[in-house]
């Protein structure tokens, strides 16, 4: 099939760290609206600013390019680089203006290789009765409650913002309460819409809204449908929570269609059909490439109303973005990643000396 305008609503990654004839065109055929990277991409930094360049060329028009770099565990970049503080390091340290500088230092280490949008901010909170609980969040939260968080993920967004690259909020509408990892199987979070409204919503309204994007989870909430839907997929919350109650004008995406959360339930071409019609704009297809071609002929199928919108916001969107630098400058990467080894020692050394006063006065 040739190339079909529903492309643009995927976001695709792609195998290794470059591209066979045989990825090229189905590139060229699907025409995606961006690319994920993960480590299995890099093998050192001038190399994966050449990937990310051949992607951008071969989409044939402005993309989104993306990872997670949240830091600590969860820091794509790291593999050919210094490791960023995690979410926790940062919240133990407690100083709000780290965040700023740890946003600030994340934009400029993406500029360097491409990169034009972070999947971060993460917008969950850890409270202490939740910690040791496998829901994927250890380490990445920026405090034990919405008041604390506010304020530290804001300003690593906007820090992040300064230097060119956008920010996606996540997970909403919360994995806090999460019981299990998404990405092994789907979790249910059985809390009322009021406990949520008062708190994990209270991150999003506040810092999400200035997210250029959001991503949604997946994990059951049955205040919104009874249908077992998750919320990635359930109409009642992508478009009716997220967008109408709470009026967010960004981008919508998923979390990754591959997770087991979606896949162990759903094919590529059902769960492609049920985000798009619950009101998601960006599908984010991360590994399998076949996946990626069953989703785009299953948008080539549905009926151009139900695509339409989700495609013109996407190509308004990535006209907006930051345009990537053409040539890798190494001694820029080299710079930045000095400042990030050394914020890291700071972070860590006021982090300990924090916690060990906790300890010591409870």
């Amino acid at each position: 099939m040739d190339a079909h305008p529903a492309g643009r609503l995927i976001v695709m990654g792609v195998p290794g760290p470059e591209l066979n004839d045989g990825l090229r065109n189905l590139i060229r055929r699907i025409r995606p609206g961006g690319f994920i990277y993960f480590t299995r991409n890099m093998s050192e930094a001038g190399q994966f600013h050449a990937l990310v360049r051949e992607c951008r060329e071969l989409a044939g028009h402005p993309v989104i390019l993306t990872v997670d770099q949240e830091g600590g565990r969860v820091s794509r970049l790291a593999v050919m680089g210094e490791r960023p503080p995690s979410g926790q390091d940062l919240a133990q340290a407690g100083k709000v203006e780290w965040f700023a500088e740890h946003g600030r230092l994340t934009g400029r280490v993406m500029q360097v290789v491409g990169l034009n949008l972070n999947l971060a901010p993460v917008l969950d909170f850890a409270p202490p009765a939740r910690r040791g609980v496998d829901n994927s969040l250890a380490g990445r939260c920026y405090g034990a409650c919405p008041a604390e968080v506010i304020p530290r993920a804001r300003a690593y967004l906007r820090g992040m913002q300064q230097e060119g690259v956008g920010g996606t909020g996540k997970h909403f509408p919360g994995y806090t309460f999460c019981g299990v990892d998404p990405h092994g199987d789907l979790p249910l979070v059985d809390r009322t819409r009021e406990k949520i409204e008062a708190e994990e919503l209270a991150v999003f309204r506040e810092v999400g809204s200035e997210c250029e994007a959001m991503m949604v989870g997946h994990a059951q909430f049955p205040a919104w449908g009874k249908e077992g839907e998750p919320a990635s997929l359930n109409r009642d919350i992508v478009t009716g929570l997220l967008k109408e109650t709470m009026g967010y004008r960004g981008l919508v995406m998923t979390d990754d269609l591959e997770m087991g959360a979606i896949a162990n339930r759903y094919g590529s071409a059902e769960s492609t059909r049920r985000a798009v019609r619950a009101g998601e704009e960006i599908l984010l297809i991360c590994h399998n490439p076949a996946c990626v071609e069953i989703a785009r002929d299953a948008l080539a199928e549905m009926p151009e109303k139900e695509w339409r919108p989700a495609v013109e916001k996407v190509a308004a969107f990535s006209q907006k973005l930051r345009e990537p630098v053409e040539k890798f400058d190494a001694a820029k990467w080299k710079q930045v990643n000095e400042e990030i080894g050394s914020f890291r020692k700071r972070v860590g050394t006021v982090g300990v000396g924090r916690e060990r006063e906790r300890i010591t006065s409870t």
